[in-house]
This record gives structure tokens, C-alpha cells and sequence, in this order.
């Protein structure tokens, strides 16, 4: 519905509908400009308070001969700001006002006069805690949006660079920004993402950007393996959207979305890039490597266990050395369970607590936990390695999908021996090569379909990719 040209009916409008005199935050100040009565409503902690006083004080010096007839002309003339608008529908209004931007009513106007004045609460651009680099810039994304898209906007100066902006939630109205490329993108991947965002119906992003990529890829969530690349770093951000990738940022978190993504884009690290080929290279085959032990070494540990005739010489001394009283299945399950338990307790013990807490629990678990009879030292020797080995990647995700695919290889083991460990292999290497990226593509591309000059570079790397557009996956 639009506004009218009565004042009276306008405000008595939006007083009912803001309930301003329950909302101690929704603030309206009536006012006099040019011998019309107006009224402008703002919401308290989202508006520059110097640059409204001094538009304040410009529209008391506005004289009645100098008011235009319309609302158009009176922005362009009397509002000395460089971010204003106008709106008709009420429902418009009350979504840009709850958004921070201030609305001025003026009597005989049709329209409303949105200025964007506003400020948000932010904290300073720091380095993000989970995607540090041992080289490279030291800023990353922070809760306010326009502020991340300035971080990347200004890594990339070129005016094929896009930003659109688009709402969804029907109580949240929640801000998300697209960010790509225009000659490199991909035009069908792009309007299907767009599309999907318009036709959602949700109340609300609550939990932000995994709410938002659960409705993008609603299908096969028994599959644990990650379909988005997440990142808090504007360069990692900048260089996805050089080789054509999209980027999708949400209001209120401080990561970026970065699609389409196989595995090899997930555990890829800003550090492949900021060192010369040689060093990257040996960063990036260390990290596949120890991503695959990660999930192999205990099943297999445990296989050999079993099997004792199938360890070769040289690899007698991986034998237990003490008496075994608890199953070495129960032992490994008890402490990919306890491993979360104590990464729980991390996150939530305060800082000055972490460093005797973490002492506590190492000699604790570690120590009298093997002398107790629970858990033989090589149990605890083997998981720990699985433990900091997972921590070899950025991605949290990916690190849980290897837990959970481990976790069914060292259950299969243990109740079918050989045939449970090849019948486990099979269902992980299933789980990755029929997994698709949001795109439709393979996940594992350039391995199926191959392509070995893109293989070259997903293991490799070379020189750095950003001066031509690359293959898509």
C-alpha cells in the first residue's frame, strides 16, 4: 500500500506500526521546513548523530517560497547528502527504516525521503583467528557487511566487478551480497543462485550463512563431505572471484560463501600462495598427505591388529607392547568421543584458564588414563597424531566429514576384519566421487572428468593463476 499526501494519516500510520511509544529505540522528531509540518523517524545506535544535526539545522533555513511541489525535487535541492531515496510503500518504508536509514515525512509530499546516514556497531578489522597466514595480509571480515565488501572492492579495482545486493527472511529481512566477476563468472550458475535466494521462504538467517547454504543445497545431507568454501579472508575472497568464482556474503557474519567448490578448492590455504612454488607445492602435497592419514591410519592400525600375519618385518614394532584389557575398537571410539569432549571444553573455558586446564587434561588422560589399563599407549599415540592431523587444514567441516568417514571405516573393520575395511574404503570413495558441487560438476574435478593440465595445478603450484581466467569446475 503507498502513503498518501496527508501528513496526519501517514504518521498516525507508522506510530501504530512502530509502536513508537513501546520502542524506546524508534525515534521520530517532528519538525517545521519551510512552513510545512514533517517528521522524521530513525532508529537510535544506527544513525551518525553530526550528520543529522547538521541536516537538521539545513532544513530550518529553508524558506516557504523555496519548497518545490514535489518530493523529487526537494531531495535534490535541500538534501545535502549523497545517499538519499525515495519510497512509496509503506512496507518498503518500514523495511529500509528498520534497516538503519532514517525516513522523512513532509506534508504535501507522496513520497518518502530515505537518507542513509547510518552507522553500525562494528569491531576493527583484525586478522581472523581460524585463517592466519605465516605471510600475507593481516585483515579480515567483521559483522558489517558494507565493510566486507569495501575490504574486497578494494583488492579488486575494475569495473567488471559486480556487487548486487538482496534481501531474504520474512522477519529478518537479512542483507546478502553477490559478489563476481562479469566476463568470468558463470551466467547459468549465477541466475540459478539468484533465483534460489529470491524464492526462498524463510523466517529468518539465524544461524547466517549455514542457514542460507542449507536452503541453497537442501538435498543429500547425509553426506558429510563440505559443498561450500568458507573463508574470514578478503585476499582468499579476492582471488575465488578472479578465477571466476562467486562470492556470497551475509549481513551479521564475518565469512565469505565461495561456490562452486570441489575438495581440492576446500583445502586449499592462502599460505599455498603467499610463499614462492617450490614452498607452496610442498605446503599443499604435506596437507593432502596428512588429511589421508588422518583417515586411514587408525583402520589400518586396527586391521593389522587383528591380523598380526599381515604385518610385514619392518613393521613389527607398530605391535601393543603391553596386555590389552579394553577391545582397541572401544579404545579408539572412546577417544575420537573424548577428543571432542576436550575441544568443547576449550571453546568454552575461559582464557585464563586454557593453558593449566590443557596441562590438567594432558597428564590426566594422557598419563593415568595408559597406568589405569584404559587406553594402551599406542592407542593414545596413533589418535593423537589422527587429532593434530586434522588440524592440518582450515576447514572445519572437512576435518568432521574425515572423523565420521573414519569413524564407519574403523566400525566396519572391526566387525567384518579385511572385507569390513575394503567395504568402508569403497563407501568413502563413493561418498566423494558421487558428491556434486552446487554447480552439477564432478567434486573431484580434474580427477573425473581428468585433466591433466588442471591436475598439474590443483597439486602443483605454479605460477599464480590470476592473470587468466581459469578453468571452471
Amino acid at each position: 500500500m503507498n502513503i498518501s499526501t496527508d501528513f496526519d494519516t501517514n504518521i498516525s500510520y507508522f506510530h501504530q506500526v512502530l509502536d513508537v511509544q513501546t520502542n524506546f529505540d524508534i525515534v521520530y522528531h517532528t519538525l517545521t521546513i519551510g512552513g510545512r509540518r514533517a517528521c522524521i523517524y530513525f532508529v537510535d545506535g544506527f544513525t551518525k548523530d553530526e550528520v543529522l544535526l547538521r541536516l537538521l539545522q539545513d532544513f530550518s533555513s529553508i524558506k516557504p517560497e523555496d519548497m518545490p511541489e514535489s518530493a523529487h525535487d526537494f531531495s535534490k535541492q535541500h538534501v545535502s547528502y549523497g545517499e538519499t531515496g525515495l519510497e512509496t510503500e509503506e512496507s518498503q518504508i518500514l523495511i529500509q527504516l528498520l534497516s538503519g536509514l532514517s525516513c522523512l515525512f513532509i506534508d504535501g509530499y507522496d513520497k518518502c525521503i530515505t537518507i542513509d546516514c547510518r552507522t553500525y556497531p562494528a569491531r576493527g578489522v583484525s586478522e581472523p583467528e581460524k585463517d592466519k597466514v605465516l605471510r600475507g595480509s593481516r585483515d579480515g571480515f567483521v559483522e558489517t557487511l558494507i565493510f566486507n565488501t569495501a575490504l574486497i572492492r578494494r583488492r579488486i579495482r575494475d569495473v567488471d566487478f559486480k556487487v548486487e545486493i538482496m534481501q531474504t527472511g520474512e522477519s529478518s529481512h537479512t542483507d546478502i551480497a553477490i559478489c563476481y566477476m562479469k566476463k568470468r563468472v558463470d551466467g547459468a550458475l549465477l541466475e540459478k543462485i539468484k533465483k534460489r535466494i529470491e524464492n526462498l521462504r524463510v523466517d529468518a538467517l539465524s544461524m547466517n550463512q549455514e542457514s542460507l547454504a542449507e536452503c541453497l543445497f537442501p538435498h543429500k545431507w547425509f553426506n558429510p563431505f563440505p559443498k561450500f568454501r568458507f573463508s574470514e579472508r578478503p585476499d582468499t575472497a579476492a582471488a575465488s572471484i578472479l578465477e571466476g568464482n562467486i562470492v556470497i556474503l551475509v549481513d551479521n557474519s564475518p565469512a565469505c560463501m565461495i561456490l562452486p567448490s570441489s575438495v581440492f578448492d576446500i583445502i586449499e590455504e592462502a599460505d599455498d600462495y603467499y610463499f614462492p612454488p617450490v614452498t607452496g607445492t610442498y605446503l599443499r602435497l604435506s596437507r593432502m598427505t596428512f588429511s589421508f592419514l588422518s583417515l586411514y591410519l587408525t583402520p589400518t592400525w586396527l586391521l593389522f591388529m587383528q591380523n598380526p600375519r599381515w604385518i610385514p618385518d619392518w613393521l613389527q614394532f607398530i605391535r601393543l607392547a603391553d596386555e590389552l584389557y579394553v577391545p582397541l575398537i572401544w579404545q579408539l571410539l572412546i577417544l575420537e568421543f573424548a577428543i571432542d569432549g576436550l575441544r568443547l571444553a576449550a571453546v568454552n573455558t575461559p582464557n585464563m584458564l586454557t593453558t593449566p586446564l590443557s596441562v590438567i587434561a594432558g597428564i590426566v588422560l594422557g598419563e593415568y588414563s595408559v597406568k589405569s589399563g584404559w587406553f594402551n599407549s599406542e592407542t593414545m599415540l596413533y589418535m593423537s597424531f589422527v587429532t593434530v592431523a586434522n588440524y592440518s587444514q582450515a576447514s572445519f567441516e572437512m576435518g568432521y566429514a574425515l572423523k565420521f568417514m573414519r569413524i564407519i571405516l574403523l566400525v566396519m573393520t572391526s566387525l567384518f576384519n579385511g572385507w569390513g575395511f575394503l567395504f568402508g574404503s569403497v563407501l568413502v570413495v563413493c561418498a566423494i566421487v558421487f558428491n556434486r558441487t552446487i554447480a552439477g560438476k564432478s567434486y573431484i574435478y580434474p580427477l573425473i572428468p581428468f585433466s591433466w593440465s588442471e591436475c598439474r595445478k590443483r597439486f602443483f603450484r605454479g605460477r599464480l593463476p590470476h592473470t587468466e581466467k581459469s578453468q571452471k569446475h
